[in-house]
């Protein structure tokens, strides 16, 4: 049974623009290990996490860095999910997330499903 749905979609220039005049943003953003990344795969990544939020109900509260995202050995993108976000998953009864990730053109976006066992 799907929960809930999100997308999201992150001009990249603007967002890498966002990013420099406000440097302490990646630090409340993302985690250690996403920080390193191109801005393109942080553009995408926060995608990832508004749309999950989005997915959840949008409750105030969850903290960014709650929801990691990475790639699998089969380069599937995943959520690491901890703290607030684990929390309001359990309240929700959400079993499963599927997560996908683009940038292209100058965009990048991301589509999450919550799913929860009938």
């Amino acid at each position: 049974m799907i929960v809930g749905v999100g997308i999201d979609v992150v001009d990249v220039d603007r967002f890498g623009e966002t990013l420099v005049r406000t440097p302490r943003l990646a630090e409340r953003l993302f985690t250690p290990g996403e920080r390193g990344l191109p801005v393109n795969s942080l553009a995408a990544r926060f995608a990832a996490k508004e749309a999950f939020a989005k997915a959840l109900g949008a409750p105030v509260g969850l903290d960014w860095q709650d929801a990691e995202v990475h790639r699998g050995t089969d380069r599937r993108p995943y959520f690491e999910i901890r703290g607030t976000v684990a929390a309001r998953m359990a309240e929700l009864g959400v079993t499963s997330v599927h997560l996908s990730l683009s940038h292209d053109a100058g965009i990048a976006s991301a589509v999450v499903i919550c799913e929860a066992l009938p």
